[in-house]
């Protein structure tokens, strides 16, 4: 990755490809927030309108307002809060009320335009005229200049941009309508699948084809637009593959992610699966586009948007009679994915890796740098920065719009932290497009979104895992969150015995220590190894040549030449006499205490 120097510290340059993911954040940053909006608009629409569930011309009234006024205004609002907060959105409001009323079509496009549009203005107005407001007039230049600038871009989207983006909604509606007629629109999958592994899912999906597919459903009843990124069939082919035709890991998590992937409508669950073998993508893409191609044959499609991309929410959107021909497209999606997939998975004729040792040392080394704040360098996709576990305040897991599989990795990891004692920091989920950066965060991100986090939050601590859902790093977070609130309760009441032998009431002999025993009994043979392997290192970088190691708790010998390093756990498993020649020190956690530097300057 290249890098830029700035004044104040170093930061990523951004390439093509995060570039591309932040422009479709942005479009998709504008719907994701209103999504409830679409789906109330679409619930009303299949069970109200005449020719729905339960007709009712009274309550179908409310379809034409919430689709010509409320869904554009919002989308708009949000665009200009993604700019300049408040004041922009409420600019971006009264912006795009310019095109709503100058056209006779649901004006979805021109509020993606015109909400951004006014939040810029105001942002740049305000950037040259704020500070030359006296004092006392504050609330006359917030309300005038705001009101002045909306109105002024109101008028000008009735008369330039309403034209424009009428003529260029036509004619995309257009394109769009005879690629359908001619059954050409299967091959759209080709390019939205690699895009959706690529985590430009929800650009594609809600940024580009939901505003398209409302504008078709709103003349037609319904848009087969709304199927093409949020079918699950492609997905669920992929993970069935695996679950029969996997390896390892991956054959395991299988069936669970199968099961979000297709009843949760997390699609992101199925991506890395994809990533392991970049082949897979050509089974995403041939169940994509018979997925596609079915739904068109069938001349079928959802009355609103399928947000997230779950079964049930295909099925709520779909329209009364058209409950057969949506399964069918689902299912053929599935089964060609499945089959392309387990050709593709048969053919691997590599293995899993089996040399069990070399792994467990790889994720010793890992949680050892953890352990100490220290981690891969940001130019390696911001896997770990250089940050202590001490400082984290908060945890935000990010993705690219901030629901579904963010959602579901922050309520394992705290699941994970209030099972382990953590109830102190709180772990949130949101969109990359709305993390400030600050001081005490700790970021985790999909591998693929680290740089853009990064550029977000450059003083967090970041963590890149490939798959939200299921990352050993969790545990691994979790164990570090705990040595290191562990170490803040307890170091000012350890402090007080650092030269102290608990088990005798006389000093430490440290002229005859020449090995420490980290004392292990039961589970805590794991946490015991790798404090071992901390304290080397902290030995070897103070050029000392006393030993180290982890033993269990029976393996001690009554010899005054070992140091015992054991936990109040293990302290009361440990029988000792009273005439014993052990030496201990009892640690509130065996991976770091206050106590490790004082017993490493007194050994020889």
């Amino acid at each position: 990755m290249d890098y830029v120097e700035t004044k104040s510290k170093t930061v990523p340059k951004k390439s093509l490809k995060t570039r591309v993911q932040k422009f479709g954040t942005s479009l998709s940053g504008m719907i994701m927030p209103n999504i409830s909006s679409l789906v109330a608009w679409g619930l009303i629409t299949a069970i109200f309108m005449a020719g729905g569930w339960i007709p009712n011309t009274h309550i179908a009234t409310l379809i034409t307002p919430m689709e010509i006024y409320l869904i554009p205004l919002l989308i708009a609002y949000v665009g200009g809060r993604m700019i300049d907060g408040e004041r922009g959105a409420v600019v971006g409001a009264i912006a795009v009320m310019g095109v709503i009323v100058g056209s006779k079509i649901p004006m979805f496009l021109g509020a993606m335009i015109m909400g951004p549009l006014g939040g810029w203005c105001i942002k740049k107005f305000d950037s040259f005229f704020r500070d030359k407001v006296k004092t006392g007039f504050e609330m006359l230049y917030d309300n005038f200049s705001s009101g002045i600038l909306g109105m002024i871009l109101a008028i000008f989207g009735l008369f330039v941009v309403d034209p424009l983006v009428t003529a260029g909604n036509s004619f995309i509606a257009t394109g769009v309508q005879w690629v359908i007629n001619i059954h050409m629109l299967a091959l759209a999958n080709i390019f939205i699948e690699p895009a959706k592994v690529l985590f430009l899912n929800n650009a594609v999906g809600n940024g580009i084809l939901v505003p398209l597919g409302i504008q078709q459903a709103a003349s037609a009843g319904k848009s087969v637009l709304f199927l093409l990124e949020a079918d699950p069939g492609p997905g669920l082919g992929i993970l069935l593959a695996y679950m029969f035709f996997g390896k390892g890991m991956a054959q395991a998590s299988a069936s669970g992610s199968a099961i979000i992937q297709f009843f949760g409508g997390i699609h992101e669950i199925y991506f890395p699966y994809v990533l392991m073998k970049p082949m897979l993508i050509l089974a995403a893409i041939a169940g994509g586009v018979t997925g596609t191609f079915t739904f068109t044959a069938l001349g079928t499609g959802l009355k609103a948007a399928a947000s997230p991309g779950s079964i049930i929410a295909v099925l709520l959107m779909t329209p009364k009679g058209n409950y057969l021909q949506i399964l069918t497209g689902v299912f053929l999606a599935a089964l060609v994915s499945f089959i392309v997939a387990a050709i593709i998975l048969k053919s691997d004729k590599s293995t899993e890796p089996t040399d069990v040792f070399a792994q467990k040392q790889a994720q010793m080394e890992q949680m050892k740098a953890e352990s100490k704040g220290e981690g891969v360098p940001s130019a390696q996709a911001a896997n770990e920065s250089v940050k202590k576990y001490e400082d984290v305040k908060k945890i935000i897991f990010a993705c690219d719009a901030g629901m579904g599989s963010s959602a579901m990795g922050a309520s394992i990891l705290r699941d994970k932290a209030k099972k382990a004692g953590i109830t102190n920091i709180p772990i949130t989920n949101a969109s990359i497009s709305n993390l400030t950066d600050e001081q005490g965060l700790l970021i985790i991100t999909q591998a693929e979104l680290s740089d853009r986090a990064l550029q977000k939050t450059p003083s967090a601590m970041h963590i890149s895992v490939d798959n939200l859902l299921n990352s050993p790093k969790y545990d691994q977070v979790v164990l570090n969150l705990n040595a290191a609130t562990q170490i803040n309760s307890a170091e000012s009441s350890e402090k007080k015995d650092l030269n102290e032998n608990k088990s005798a009431t006389v000093p430490l002999d440290y002229q005859a220590i020449k090995e420490v025993d980290f004392v292990y009994h039961g589970h805590t043979v794991g946490s015991s190894a790798m404090a071992a392997s901390l304290f080397k290192d902290r030995l070897k970088k103070a050029g000392k040549n006393t030993l180290a190691k982890n033993i269990n708790v029976s393996e001690l010998k009554d010899n005054k030449e070992h140091l015992a390093i054991l936990t109040a756990e293990v302290k009361d498993n440990l029988k000792l006499d009273s005439d014993n020649k052990i030496q201990t020190v009892k640690v509130e956690n065996l991976l770091d205490s206050p106590k490790y530097d004082y017993i490493i300057d007194h050994l020889n």
